[in-house]
Formats: C-alpha cells, sequence, structure tokens
C-alpha cells in the first residue's frame, strides 16, 4: 500500500530567521514554528523578568467592514461587543449554537465601521466559514493573515523597550490592556494592540509580512529574548489562561473554563440560550488549577484523585520555572474544594498536590 503524501508545513515571513537562531522548529497547527531556542525554562525567565518575543504570525488576521458590522459582530460572539470605543479591544468567544465554543478570539475596534479579529492558528479555516455562513449582515471579510505578520512582545520590560524604539513613546508607556495604538516601531509601521497570552505586560506587533523580518532583528538588537511556543504554553497554564482544545472545545461550555466573564448576560448571540441554560443549573465541572509537591510533568488525559476517588482529569500540565514544580489544569466536579489535597496519577504512581486557583501567576 503506498504511503499518504504528507501535507508540506507551511511557513511564516520569520522562518528563515528562527533557523539562523539555530531554533528547534517542529509542526504546529499546519506551520514549521519554533518550540525554542535556548530551552524552555531560561525563555520563561526571560519573559517573567525582562522581555522576550514569540511569532506568532500562524494565528489568523481578519478586517471586518460595514455598515452592519457591529450588529453582526454582536450576534456572532459572546462578549458586548457595544461597549468597545475606537482603538480598544476585548477577549472574547465564537460561540455555536449547542453552546460550545468554536473558537476563543480577540476584537479590536477601529472605528464603528470596521473592526480587527485575531483568531487561532489550528481553527483559522473553521473560523472563517463559521462567521462568513453567521454573514446576513453585508460584512466584508478580509484575511489578510498572508500580507502580515505577528511578533508579540512580553515582559515587565517590553513596554520600556518599545518605548524606546517606537515614534509614539509616550502612547505605548501609558497604554492600558487591549488598547490599540497605530505606531511605528524602529521605523515600521504597526498595529500594535496591548495584549498578549503570558499574563506579562507587552504588545502584539502587528506589520507588513516584508517587514517582519526587519522589525524582528532590530527587537533582537535591543535586547528582546527570542521565545518558542514550549514557553509560550509554560507562560500561558502560570498565567491561568485556556488553549482551544484543550480547556476549550465545541462540545464543552465556555462556563466550565470559568469564562463566564466574557458571555454577555443581557444579549441575544449565537448560542446564547443553551449558555444561559448552563449558567442558570450550574456546570457539571470546573476548571481549577493543580500545584504539584514535586516536579514531574502532568499531562493532559491523566487522572486527579481526592482522598481517593477520582474526581477530575488534567487538561493542561507544565513544568513551571515560576513554581519550580508540576503545574496543570484540571476539569473536576462542580462541588470540589479549592485547597484540598490530591493526587495526581502518572504512569502508575499517585504524585501528590493540591487543587488551587487556575492562575498560579498574577503580574504585581
Amino acid at each position: 500500500m503506498a504511503d499518504t503524501p504528507s501535507i508540506p508545513l507551511l511557513t511564516t515571513p520569520l522562518t528563515e530567521e528562527h533557523i539562523a537562531l539555530g531554533a528547534r522548529m517542529v509542526g504546529f497547527a499546519g506551520y514549521s514554528m519554533p518550540v525554542q531556542y535556548q530551552s524552555v525554562i531560561a525563555e520563561s525567565k526571560a519573559v517573567r523578568e525582562g522581555a522576550g518575543m514569540f511569532d506568532v504570525s500562524h494565528m489568523a488576521r481578519l478586517i471586518l467592514t460595514g455598515d452592519k458590522v457591529l450588529e453582526y459582530l454582536e450576534w456572532i460572539t459572546s462578549n458586548d461587543v457595544s461597549k468597545l470605543t475606537d482603538g480598544k479591544g476585548q477577549y472574547s468567544l465564537l460561540p455555536n449554537s449547542q453552546g460550545g465554543t468554536v473558537d476563543d478570539i480577540i476584537v479590536y475596534r477601529i472605528t464603528e465601521n470596521e473592526f480587527r479579529m485575531v483568531v487561532n492558528a489550528s481553527n483559522h479555516a473553521k473560523d472563517v466559514s463559521h462567521i462568513t455562513n453567521l454573514n446576513t449582515f453585508a460584512v466584508e471579510i478580509q484575511d489578510v493573515t498572508n500580507e502580515t505578520a505577528m511578533i508579540a512582545v512580553q515582559g515587565p520590560k517590553a513596554k520600556e523597550v518599545l518605548a524606546k524604539m517606537s515614534d509614539q513613546p509616550e502612547t505605548i508607556s501609558l497604554a492600558d490592556l487591549f488598547d490599540v495604538v497605530h505606531c511605528k516601531i524602529a521605523e515600521i509601521e504597526c498595529f500594535a494592540p496591548c495584549s498578549g497570552y503570558t499574563g506579562e505586560d507587552g504588545f502584539e506587533l502587528i506589520c507588513a509580512s516584508d517587514k517582519a523580518a526587519s522589525l524582528w532583528k532590530a527587537l533582537l538588537g535591543a535586547g528582546v529574548a527570542p521565545c518558542g511556543l514550549g514557553s509560550r504554553d509554560v507562560l500561558r497554564v502560570e498565567a491561568g489562561l485556556p488553549l482551544y482544545g484543550h480547556e476549550l472545545d465545541d462540545d464543552r461550555s465556555p462556563l466550565e473554563a470559568g469564562l463566564g466573564w466574557v458571555i454577555s448576560k443581557t444579549k441575544s448571540f449565537v448560542g446564547s440560550e443553551p449558555i444561559n441554560q448552563v449558567r442558570a443549573e450550574g456546570a457539571k465541572t470546573k476548571l481549577v488549577g493543580v500545584q504539584l509537591e514535586g516536579k514531574r510533568l502532568p499531562l493532559a488525559g491523566m487522572e486527579v484523585r481526592v482522598d481517593g476517588k477520582a474526581v477530575g482529569v488534567i487538561s493542561s500540565g507544565i513544568y513551571s520555572p515560576l513554581l519550580e514544580k508540576g503545574a496543570a489544569f484540571a476539569f473536576v466536579a462542580s462541588e470540589t474544594k479549592l485547597g484540598v489535597s490530591c493526587v495526581v496519577e502518572m504512569r502508575g504512581k499517585e504524585e501528590p498536590g493540591t487543587l488551587v486557583n487556575k492562575r498560579f501567576f498574577k503580574r504585581a
């Protein structure tokens, strides 16, 4: 029987830069992406202590325009888009009609008739198909993923570094979470939202794809550490942030993942009825943190037990350089209390730990 031909991995405008820096490349969401340059621990610490950067060009970038674009987004997303003013963004969800999640996204308002949306790479085609099928509002959906690149600069020193490289240093320095800054960084035009996926301060810089390598090199020259997907996953778990396919999916209610704060209680939207039903009746499971006593790595699918009884399953797990211990998210029965001792079944051995709040790290 002939082998099935493999589909070549996609590249980003920065792939050659990663290879030149000696990054270990892996396949992720159909792209060849850097998983690490030095080590996951060193890169995690660079972001927690200074400034690090991630190539996130694989994430999809959409521009939505039209007279009814606000009405459209109010219908297809869970959060209250009407509360946004020009130059502000919000974390949100694309729910499905059954009350599950198509994807978690960020929506930015540029003007009354223009918005931008960033969606996960693994859901790119699915998301575009989903929102296109719901587009009865004559909204123009422009996919600018291939024409642009996206670099996330994160860490307590990220604003300081970018301000020095920008033509708008004060605006960069004073930006709040989800503020959008239109500026030049190292003389390169950037759409720069104050956002990220690490729990740290920082910006996600979107520029023309043919300018990405120059921007990357300028950031390197300013002392920003290149970081891979391995450290990005560690940092997002430490910060209590969900990953689609682990904490969110088409079937599970986002209320189980603790995302009620991005779901409007006042508007009707796709899937609002089943979501409101879960809100009224209470979710059967909830997402919690698991802090192990030791350094072993918990993996998705491992069983969590309290007093000898199975109460849940790990959804994401890491070794945390911040805690110097194993840490994880787990979906557990909703009546399970925080602060109680637990064990995680790891390859035939019970590893002791404690059920805790899922936010292991909070920025000072």
